[in-house]
């Protein structure tokens, strides 16, 4: 199979999805490997380092897209990329479908084979290929809220593991999956008084026995998240429905309750946000403030330690990605649960059922296409 690494562009994306020794893989599989010229260098990898592994490296993105037969991605495709995508293409990335109609049209008319990192599950109901971008968001959701805190950047003025003599902030995160988790062990390291919110009881024991008196636990609701929030100075946002918008787990009215100052981190944003004023922001402007407060909505937050996350996400993709090559989408999605749920649209119809969901679209059975 022809494999296109095309380059990344979505703004200060500085992430490659496949590092040179994952390239090595494929071609040792029989595939042909084509990177576009500079596609790796934001992450530390130079086109010399592709072709010594068996790349060939191509001038353009147009021609990426036009030679391969399936194209990895990190990034959803963004509005420039849509006409280069080919009918059975098939495109290998995060899409985040749910929060973004227009891409969902786009990939349809495009009548593509669209296999989505995201809502690929295993037979535990993990999302493995989320799993290792939400390690890092989660770590960086507290680095960058620690970071904007400070008072020369809009925040309170609180150093979040306090001094001696000085009380530490508060830190709610609202959200015990893997990100939230993360951020927790960040918040908890920095010294920070931490709570975390969960839906799932299992959930709330598995996290008290990891961070013990650490932290706090509790039953998430409306009420419980209101009364936390308003004594909050860092609020992190990590809840995830695989493939669906996230639920707005702070409304507009609760801002004019929180303290001035205090910095909202919206992990959730490629799902849609979780806090109801949230808007995608960029590494470029990666704030806004309304009612005093911070929000950080930043849509591909991984993207800023490139190297740390290329690398992560090989890691991860690399088995599921040569398994496609192999056999085909068709057979890999066949022969492997986890691959099948990983399929959102198949030649324009949308065979997975949270994104029909969320924009009220027709459903079609996977089964029935393969």
């Amino acid at each position: 199979m022809k494999i296109g690494v095309p380059k990344e562009i979505k703004n200060n994306e500085f992430r490659v999805s496949i590092t040179p020794l994952g390239v090595r893989e494929l071609i040792s599989n029989g595939h042909e490997v084509f990177i576009e010229k500079n596609a790796g260098l934001n992450s530390s990898f130079t086109d010399q380092e592709y072709i010594s592994a068996g790349g060939k490296i191509v001038n353009d993105n147009k021609s990426i897209f036009n030679i391969s037969d399936l194209i990895l991605k990190v990034k959803e495709p963004i509005e420039e990329e849509y006409s280069l995508i080919k009918k059975d293409q098939i495109v290998f990335t995060y899409f985040h479908f749910a929060s973004h109609e227009p891409l969902l049209d786009a990939m349809i008319k495009s009548k593509s084979i669209c296999i989505a990192y995201e809502t690929v599950e295993d037979e535990q109901r993990n999302l493995p290929l989320l799993v290792p971008m939400s390690e890092v968001a989660g770590r960086m959701a507290t680095q960058e809220g620690a970071k904007y805190l400070e008072k020369p950047m809009g925040g309170r003025g609180i150093l979040l593991g306090g001094v001696t003599g000085v009380e530490p902030a508060n830190v709610l995160i609202i959200g015990g999956g893997i990100s939230g988790t993360e951020a927790a062990k960040m918040a908890i390291g920095l010294g920070a008084n931490v709570t975390i919110l969960d839906t799932n009881d299992q959930r709330i024991r598995e996290l008290n026995e990891l961070f013990g008196d650490k932290a706090k636990y509790i039953k998430s609701n409306k009420n419980v998240i209101e009364q936390e929030a308003i004594d909050s100075d860092l609020i992190i946002g990590a809840v995830l429905i695989p493939g669906a918008k996230a639920p707005k787990l702070i409304s507009k009215s609760l801002l004019k309750k929180l303290k001035p100052g205090c910095v909202l981190v919206d992990i959730a944003i490629d799902q849609g946000g979780c806090f109801e004023t949230s808007t995608p922001t960029t590494h470029e402007n990666p704030v806004f403030t309304i009612d005093n407060v911070l929000h950080y909505c930043v849509a591909n937050m991984p993207g800023a330690v490139p190297y740390t996350s290329t690398y992560a996400l090989t890691n991860r993709t690399l088995p599921y990605l040569i398994e496609i090559a192999n056999k085909g989408w068709e057979k890999a999605s066949k022969e492997n649960l986890e691959i099948r749920t990983g399929v959102n649209v198949i030649s324009g119809k949308i065979v997975n059922k949270n994104v029909s969901e969320a924009f009220n679209r027709e459903y079609c059975n996977i089964n029935s296409l393969i």
